[in-house]
């Protein structure tokens, strides 16, 4: 898991340089992703994965229903911050596409919560975290495929960090050795 993220700090390469208030909610939202496993984990023995990703697919909504609630109440429309300003930019009325479109991220969304749920019930979580890490490797992926960017020599590194990581585990998982997945060797 330690060699998977290393190889996602070699492709977001963090620095003082680099930081805006704005990441804050990144490492939140990372911080609360965390703990939906953490529950996952400890629940899964007793709920099945449709109604877990059911709650914690209702707990967003509920939570965005009162953050929209709380900006709305407090007129805030702007921050400072493209980040931030996005978040709290006033109501749009969502078109026939918008509509169709959001849907669609719903049933994807809900299929993969479902699925990333029953992976955290079934497997150690360092094993499943490892797999979740190749997301960092898809962005410079469709990056290089749809818009010609070059990824730097860091993000491949990252990439092939977080592969070997991945294959690490795996193949510690098949051979039946989990003090090896947990790190305990």
């Amino acid at each position: 898991m330690a060699i998977g993220f290393a190889g996602v700090l070699f492709i977001v390469q963090p620095g003082g340089a680099l930081f805006e208030p704005a990441a804050l909610l990144g490492l939140v939202s990372a911080a609360a992703y965390a703990l939906a496993m953490i529950f996952a984990r400890k629940l899964g023995v007793s709920e099945p994965a449709t109604v877990m990703a059911f709650n914690q697919n209702g707990a967003y909504l509920l939570g965005a229903i009162v953050i929209a609630g709380v900006c709305a109440a407090l007129g805030l429309t702007k921050l400072g911050h493209p980040s931030l300003d996005f978040l709290v930019r006033p109501w749009v009325t969502p078109t026939a596409r918008d509509f169709l479109l959001m849907g669609a991220c719903g049933v994807i969304a809900a299929i993969a919560m479902s699925l990333l749920t029953q992976a955290y019930r079934l497997a150690e979580a360092n094993l499943v975290t490892v797999f979740e890490y190749t997301g960092m490797i898809w962005a410079p992926l469709w990056g290089f495929l749809f818009f010609a960017e070059i990824p730097r020599w860091t993000t491949i590194v990252g990439m092939l960090l977080i592969v070997g990581a991945g294959l690490y585990s795996l193949m510690g998982a098949a051979a039946g050795k989990p003090e090896i997945i947990a790190g305990n060797a």
